[in-house]
């Protein structure tokens, strides 16, 4: 995209002294009369010109599509914008002038291209999807997110739309699609159950897969349930129950049940699946860290013809007794460089929950490093704390080969 040069009315340099900065009211994107030069909240300090690199640039670029979406909720996607980039931006009309060192004006101009790109295509991108964009853009600056919201790439996922919301959710989407086995190892709250029951649905409704079968080891996370009154469904039926919110959120509730009912798709218990071969299937194994070694290789050979199966499960939240090896980490170390089986590894920094969730998680990883001796038979595992690490760099230089 070519320099522009910004007007008077819209330049970044004030009135007053030289080398004082002012910035428009990005939060008034619906009010283009106002056109006063009001300090944005929560900006950046200005930078002096004395202070300013050989590298420093100014570019201006239209934005083509509606501006609400694309600045977000109190402006929160460009807040994101500037301080991942770590540039400051001026919006005059429809025109966003960006400022900053010249690879991150670049950054920044092109996720603005993208916005571009899908609205040229006739796709109105919400301010989450404008979010998600940014994050795979930013996390990713090799890879163009280009074609990320393209109807192909949108797959049919029941009632709603799914989209990676970072690099890693859409190389883990890719990953699924590409293998017939797959794991999946993070933290709490990366959306890897989520979108391997996202990716399931979208077989199942597609017809790739004639059902969709959910295992979950029946642990508890040290608590002690004791007896469970009811049928053995009802007794099960807490420890599905995440995975049976995922599904809701897919699907209308009639079509769900009609489905389970069915046996279409089936929920159950990780010890039902002994002695069964899974054909047309898409299988999930939820929590994979609580299985056993004996668990896990039975669940790895019940694979049949035209079927996929992904195995998801966070190694730092083993609820095994004392001295129990996970069957997760065995697997990981006998089958992961197996061809044809897929491993993807998300960390902290791919959490999609309040931001909280990720300095909590940063925070345990810490602890665990320095307290190796912390309990659930992860000594032998984690030892040197670097078990996680050395899989998702293994995972990474994977991910950077063409």
């Amino acid at each position: 995209m070519a320099r522009t040069p910004v007007g008077a009315d819209s330049s970044v340099v004030g009135a007053g002294a030289e080398g004082t900065k002012t910035m428009g009211d990005r939060e008034a994107v619906s009010r283009f009369a106002a056109h006063a030069t009001i300090p944005a909240i929560g900006k950046p300090a200005a930078v002096a010109s004395s202070e300013k690199s050989s590298t420093w640039m100014k570019r201006t670029i239209h934005i083509a599509g509606k501006l609400e979406p694309f600045f977000g909720t109190l402006d929160e996607n460009v807040r994101l914008l500037e301080n991942t980039l770590h540039v400051r931006t001026h919006l005059h009309d429809s025109k966003l002038t960006i400022e900053g060192e010249q690879p991150s004006v670049t950054q920044a101009v092109k996720i603005v291209e993208e916005y571009n790109h899908a609205t040229h295509k006739g796709k109105e991108l919400t301010s989450e999807e404008v979010k998600s964009l940014m994050c795979v853009a930013m996390d990713a600056p090799e890879e163009s997110p280009r074609g990320m919201f393209d109807p192909g790439k949108l797959r049919a996922f029941g009632k709603k739309s799914v989209v990676a919301r970072n690099a890693a959710q859409r190389h883990y989407m890719e990953q699924i699609e590409q293998h017939d086995m797959m794991f999946g190892i993070g933290p709490a709250g990366t959306g890897k159950t989520y979108i391997a029951v996202a990716m399931a649905v979208s077989a199942l409704l597609t017809k790739q897969v004639n059902r969709i079968i959910l295992a979950r080891p029946a642990v508890e996370a040290g608590e002690r349930l004791g007896f469970l009154p009811g049928t053995l469904q009802e007794k099960v039926d807490p420890y599905m129950r995440p995975l049976y919110d995922a599904l809701y959120d897919m699907l209308d509730p009639d079509k769900l049940e009609s489905f389970l009912e069915k046996g279409i798709i089936e929920i159950a218990p990780l010890a039902f699946m002994r002695g069964r071969t899974l054909n047309d299937s898409f299988v999930i194994l939820d929590e994979a860290q609580n299985t056993t070694s004996e668990q896990m290789k039975m669940f790895l050979t019940r694979l049949g013809f035209n079927s996929k199966a992904v195995v998801t499960g966070d190694i730092t939240q083993i609820d095994l007794p004392t001295g129990k090896k996970s069957g997760l980490i065995e697997a990981l170390e006998i089958c992961g460089k197996i061809e044809g089986i897929g491993v993807v590894h998300f960390t902290d920094k791919d959490v999609v929950r309040h931001n909280l969730v990720q300095r909590i998680i940063r925070a345990y990883e810490e602890y665990e490093v320095d307290h190796p001796q912390r309990g659930n038979g992860r000594a032998e595992s984690k030892g040197d704390g670097k078990h996680e690490r050395r899989h998702a760099e293994e995972s990474s230089s994977v991910r950077e080969k063409p």
